[in-house]
């Protein structure tokens, strides 16, 4: 319709649109410009260009134009309007160049390359036969293509493994597509080959050079594996076709021959195979009947040897050329006809249709009463119409189509129902019923899905060009609607989905093709079943397919009930989410009539049984979705057939009907819906009859226990009557499930108990809910993992009622669980996050049940919260400090977010208290003393302590190198300081945080270039500088790149960024120094932390950081200098031994009082028992000696530094040491001790045999780093 806008103007303009927007006044430039290529103004310039220049003089042009037109690859025709434009003068440049310079000229290939490679890009994207059109046929230029054609022919790249086109296949591409038109010129060949007139030896019979050199080149290039033998094929096929080539047609008929009968696994005749094969079908498909009857005996024994011959079996490609080729020849066997009893159906010109005045209003039948009564005519006609020959190799031909559809692979299929549909054109009624009937027969269930396949596109193709009656659409339809749900399950997996799609291309295409008085019946049996594929099927592909088809119908098929609304519905966007397909789209079509018991149908016989186990419960969803239309049907009807198949055979089956019972029973629940006695009693047996039939064993058990604690829940929340022995059964399986280790069956568990105890345990006043209470807390302590996990989980979610009594415990357990285990071997992070999460939840529904209850009395109310603030923010401050690795990686990172989130809500629970104030008089109650601090009754509940603590441990999380956690802890730090219900008070500085920490959505906090910059500046501040600095050395010494890098720059910017005050840069280099200090004390001994602290501190001293600090930097490096020698003991860390040299190096390198003391304890590392450590040590002593000239007497220096760089320190370690004495005794350093420490370590060497610092693995891994 687009295209038409440029060749006729607009009838019907509103007279509103200004003459700039209207299309029937503009240029045909403007138009094009608007609605077809948007960077044509681009393109043309370029095009512009490379004309006036008369080539291509910059090679990204042709890229640049390249990538324009291959986004057009999809939508071909919108280049269409603009070949014209393209094509006629880059030829024009060909062919000019190649006059100008002669094929001679190794000149002429360098200009021809890139041009040919535009024009093939547009015959990649638009087809050759649209490109072809717009190449200049002179008749002088077919010698000239020749001659060209013929240069390239020669040439060879040199760069075959280049990834950017050379040029070659491309011109050699464009020139034989230009031959192809140029051979069609209305003269004999002989006349135009001008070396026949200089040759006198060439005689009349013979054929001329330049056929022969076409005839060659072609043969050559049909061996070809690139798009060169197809165009070949082509050629071929207009050359030979000629009416003067009869000699060169009957050689290359017997060339053909021999080639088809000598086949071999060579693979270069493979491809001379398909070359041949190919051009014999372009050669069937141009010649005249007449011209090739004569051949079909010969190419057809040869063809039907090939088709089951091996070569034919391992060659998808070369069956479709063979299903091609015998499709052609049946096509030549037939004579050509236009059948009378073909049905004549609508126009595929909208216009034309509008002509004949083929679309009525108010539901008319939508066609012409007299193409009706013409259609009528011609079937009553056909019973008298003659019977025609049939060769008897048609039998054979259609017989070969028909195993074509059968076939593995759907470009065979798809050739071969095109094959069908063209020789059925040609055949009488009674003989197209036979192959109707021939199709039909695919559709058998002991065929496979390539069959079924096959036989929707030959019936799409009939139908496409009126070969499939309107009569005999009623034996096809069933056919067509079981291939719509054709769905067969292979192992652990389907097939059929293009089956599926493909039966949606057939409804499409009678949409297309009949009028709707034949297709108003057929198109109420495929409307609910298209829409069930269309909201259901798995493959968004047959989603889309059997909307589109739908669409197509409600289109052409004039008025539909509620059509409109469902294709708005169910469009291409909204489809392509199967949730959203499944819960929103279907639950919006099943409103109107018709739809719903459909759609039901397919969810309990086809997806609540799927093999997919996310579709299975998607389905029950969908299927809930549907209750509130009639909850009556659902309650009796679904009901009674999903009951039974709880207890199915069949995995699948149960497992989606268990599924689905509950939540249909919820649905029917929540739509004020009471089911009855007998229904809530077979509901209420479900779990003991699955217990019964032990279903839980086996395959398949795990997903059965979720599914049941999902049933449990869903009931639980419908409040369904149980007796008193079901209640009890059911609270095992959940505590069973509960032990599991597997986490979606624990999960589902405590869902379920946090709606079955209030549904059935509050209100019995028996004492278990202190029994219930006990047991979790003394599972809390089972050494099985699993079993600590669920009892955490079920105690968070436990009501006010089961914790009133043993409040207190309850926290306090669940306190100490959150710590890390003391024994390696019971430690789990699981459960110590589940610990954290059930704290959490515990202290929330406590929290939440005292404002409105009188379970505890408002001494113990006061006592919850300060528990809350002295035990349960102690706990999770605690949490925060979990770096617990295992092969998994940093699972403490779990636990610390976890605790985030908890400190989170706690303290909202703690000043959301403080702001309500406690009664009068009970401030001053006494507590018991383990309760009680020192500053309680001096502070609130929610003091600047904590509030410190909080935001600093924040800040700490959100400075470290886990991109999760950072983003964790920059949104609850945003969330705290701009929470409007409930103020956080006490937090110091809070204005400049709430300056650093906007309160804006998406907030990327785990981009580090944009954190590090922020929080680096409250380094500034002493009450949070050593939580961010214990958390920065920890990107900044770690060993990711591009953290360490982001974090460094905004160390070094934040200790730069001092306006030019120097004193002030000063003092945050103290703070700075200081809080390492702080860091290096603290975490003495621990290598997580002292590694990294280590690097940084080397990397800041690199960067000449602390070397300004007048006093205070002897003062540093004495600190530094008294944590290097606690760290360094038996220490066996390459990274760090690494670390301590660099920053011994620049201590001995920089201070007077304390270089010696860092030189000394240089030189003891030249004795190190890791070369590789003794071979660093000397590197850095070697430095120190060059940059302190007070270490070593002066003319004793030169001796220092030869020993430091001749001495083979990797080598022989007692080499090492002789070498080191001399150094001790040139620095003036006494010997005794290190004689006797020598004595020492010698004696143990000779134990440890040889000092090989490949020893032990751990010491290689070391070495790397990690």
């Amino acid at each position: 319709m687009l295209a038409q806008d440029q060749e006729t103007p607009a009838r019907d303009v509103s007279l509103s649109i200004t003459n700039e927007e209207d299309d029937e006044h503009d240029s045909k430039e403007r138009v094009l410009h608007r609605y077809f290529v948007q960077e044509w103004k681009l393109l043309k310039s370029l095009l512009d260009d490379i004309v006036i220049s008369g080539c291509v003089s910059d090679t990204s042009t042709v890229n640049r134009i390249r990538a324009i037109l291959e986004k057009y690859q999809e939508q071909g025709q919108l280049l269409e309007p603009y070949l014209e434009m393209i094509i006629v003068p880059l030829m024009s440049i060909v062919r000019l160049k190649t006059i100008e310079l002669g094929v001679m000229s190794d000149e002429i290939l360098n200009i021809i390359k890139p041009l040919c490679i535009i024009i093939y890009s547009v015959v990649t994207v638009c087809g050759y036969k649209a490109v072809i059109k717009f190449f200049p046929h002179q008749v002088s230029d077919l010698e000239l293509a020749v001659s060209l054609l013929e240069k390239f022919h020669h040439t060879t790249t040199t760069t075959s493994l280049r990834q950017e086109s050379t040029g070659e296949m491309e011109s050699k591409c464009v020139i034989l597509l230009w031959l192809s038109i140029l051979v069609l010129v209305p003269f004999d060949i002989s006349i135009v080959d001008t070396s026949i007139a200089n040759n006198n030896s060439v005689g009349g019979t013979e054929q001329s050079p330049l056929e022969l050199k076409i005839l060659g080149f072609s043969k050559d290039y049909l061996s070809n594996a690139g798009p060169m033998r197809s165009i070949a094929g082509l050629l071929l096929s207009r050359l030979l076709t000629r009416p003067d080539m009869p000699k060169a047609f009957t050689s290359f008929i017997e060339w053909a021959h021999k080639i088809l009968s000598s086949v071999t696994d060579d693979v270069v005749d493979h491809f001379r195979l398909l070359g041949v094969v190919d051009a014999l079908a372009a050669i069937f498909k141009a010649g005249g009947r007449k011209f090739l009857l004569e051949l079909v005996p010969i190419v057809w024994n040869d063809t039907s040897i090939l088709i089951k011959s091996n070569a034919a079996t391992r060659s998808p490609l070369l069956r479709k050329f063979l299903v091609k080729l015998t499709q052609r020849i049946g096509l030549t066997c037939l004579p050509p006809r236009s059948p009378s009893w073909r049905y004549v159906g609508k126009s595929s010109s909208l216009g034309e249709n509008i002509s004949e005045n083929v679309i009525y209003k108010h539901d008319q039948c939508s066609h012409d009463p007299n193409v009706d009564s013409c259609n009528s005519k011609q079937n009553a006609s056909c019973l008298q119409e003659d019977d025609m020959d049939v060769p008897e190799i048609l039998e054979e031909i259609i017989e070969v189509l028909l195993s074509g559809l059968r076939d593995t692979d759907t470009v065979v299929r798809w050739s071969a129902a095109k094959g069908i549909g063209r020789v059925t054109a040609r055949l009488t009624s009674e003989l197209a019923d036979e192959v109707l009937s021939s199709v039909l027969e695919l559709f058998s269930l002991v065929e496979g899905d390539g069959s079924w396949h096959g036989g929707c596109l030959a019936l799409a193709e009939l139908a496409r060009r009126g070969l499939l009656l309107p009569s005999s659409l009623p034996k096809v339809v069933p056919v067509i609607i079981k291939a719509l749900h054709y769905d067969i399950r292979r192992g652990p997996h389907s097939v059929g989905s293009h089956v599926r799609d493909a039966a949606a291309y057939v409804c499409w295409a009678f949409g297309r093709a009949y009028y709707h008085s034949d297709m108003k019946d057929i198109l109420v049996q495929l409307a609910p079943h298209l829409l069930t594929v269309a909201c259901y099927d798995r493959e968004v592909n047959c989603r889309r397919a059997a909307a589109a088809a739908f669409q197509e119908n409600v289109g052409r098929q004039g008025s539909y009930p509620h059509g409109i609304d469902i294709v708005n519905a169910a469009d291409y966007f909204s489809l392509s989410s199967r949730v959203n397909s499944y819960l929103t789209v279907a639950a919006c079509i099943a409103q109107y009539e018709g739809y719903l018991y459909p759609f039901v149908e397919e969810l309990l016989y086809n997806k609540i049984c799927h093999w997919d186990r996310g579709l299975r419960e998607l389905a029950a969803e969908a299927l809930c979705a549907l209750v509130k239309y009639e909850p009556e049907y659902f309650a009796t009807t679904v009901l009674e057939r999903l009951i039974p198949c709880t207890l199915s055979t069949d995995l699948c089956m149960r497992h989606g009907a268990t599924i689905a019972l509950g939540r249909l029973v919820l649905a029917v629940y929540q739509c004020d819906h009471v089911l009855s006695t007998d229904k809530q009693k077979a509901v209420g047996g479900i779990v003991p009859a699955i217990e019964k039939a032990r279903l839980y064993r086996g395959k398949g058990g795990e997903i059965m226990r979720s599914a049941v604690s999902q049933f449990i829940r869903c009931i639980s929340q419908s409040h369904v009557f149980l007796p008193e022995k079901t209640k009890k059964s059911l609270l095992d399986t959940l505590n069973e499930n509960l032990r599991h280790p597997n986490t979606q069956i624990q999960s589902a568990a405590v869902e379920a108990l946090k709606h079955f105890v209030p549904a059935y345990l509050v209100q019995i006043d028996d004492g278990g809910a202190n029994g219930m209470t006990s047991k979790y807390l003394e599972l809390l302590s089972d050494p099985n993992a699993a079993a600590r996990r669920g009892s955490a989980l079920v105690l968070g979610v436990l009501p006010a009622e089961f914790l009133a009594a043993r409040w207190r415990d309850v926290l306090l357990k669940l306190c100490s669980s959150c710590a890390i285990e003391d024994n390696p071997d019971d430690r789990d992070a699981e459960a110590r996050v589940n610990a954290v999460r059930g704290l959490v939840s515990v202290c929330e529904t406590l929290s939440k049940t005292m404002k409105h209850s009188v379970l505890l009395s408002p001494e113990d109310d006061r006592a919850l919260y300060l528990l809350i603030k002295n035990e349960v923010m102690r706990a999770l401050f605690k949490a925060l400090d979990d770096y617990c690795v295992d092969n998994r990686g940093d699972v403490g990172s779990w636990v610390r977010e976890a605790a985030m989130d908890g400190l989170e809500k706690c303290t909202y629970i703690l000043c959301e208290r403080e702001s309500l104030g406690f009664p009068p008089g009970v401030e001053d109650t006494v507590l018991p003393e383990s309760e009680i601090s020192e500053n309680d009754h001096l502070h609130s509940l929610f003091d600047a302590s904590l509030a410190i603590s909080f935001v600093g441990g924040l800040l700490k999380q959100a400075v470290e190198k886990i991109d999760k956690i950072r983003e964790t802890a920059g949104k609850i730090l945003q969330r705290i300081l701009s929470n409007e219900r409930i103020l956080v008070p006490c937090i110091p500085y809070r204005e400049k945080l709430e300056e650093i920490v906007p309160n804006e959505a998406d907030v990327k906090w785990g981009v580090p270039t944009f954190s590090y910059p922020r929080f680096v500046r409250l380094l500034q501040f002493s009450c949070y500088s050593k939580f961010l600095i214990s958390g920065l050395v920890i990107s900044v010494g770690g060993l990711q790149d591009s953290l360490r890098k982001a974090s460094l720059t905004a160390l070094l910017e934040y200790l730069q960024d001092t306006k030019n005050d120097k004193s002030e840069g000063r003092y945050r280099e103290y703070m700075l120094a200081f809080d390492l200090l702080w860091v290096l004390q603290h975490y003495r001994r621990c290598d997580r932390v002292i590694i990294p602290a280590l690097k940084t501190i080397e990397i800041l001293f690199s960067k000449k950081v602390f070397l300004q600090m007048e006093a205070h930097t002897a003062e540093f490096c004495s600190g530094v200098l008294d944590s290097l020698a606690i760290e360094l003991k038996g220490s066996k860390d390459f990274s760090k031994l690494y670390a301590v040299i660099s920053i011994l190096g620049y201590i001995a390198s920089i201070l007077d009082p304390l270089n010696f003391l860092a030189f000394h304890q240089l030189l003891t590392f030249l004795g190190h028992r890791y070369p590789k450590i003794r071979k660093a040590a000397a590197d850095q002593v070697y430095l120190v000696l060059l940059q302190s000239g007070n270490l070593v007497a002066e003319d004793k220096l030169g001796k220092a530094l030869e020993i430091l760089s001749e001495t083979c320190w990797d080598g022989d370690l007692a080499e090492a040491k002789h070498q080191r004495l001399q150094l001790y005794e040139m620095a003036g350093l006494e010997t005794g001790v290190l004689i006797s420490s020598s004595r020492e370590s010698s004696k143990n060497d000779d134990k440890r045999a040889t000092a090989d610092e490949n020893a032990s693995y751990s010491s290689l891994v070391g070495s790397s780093g990690f």
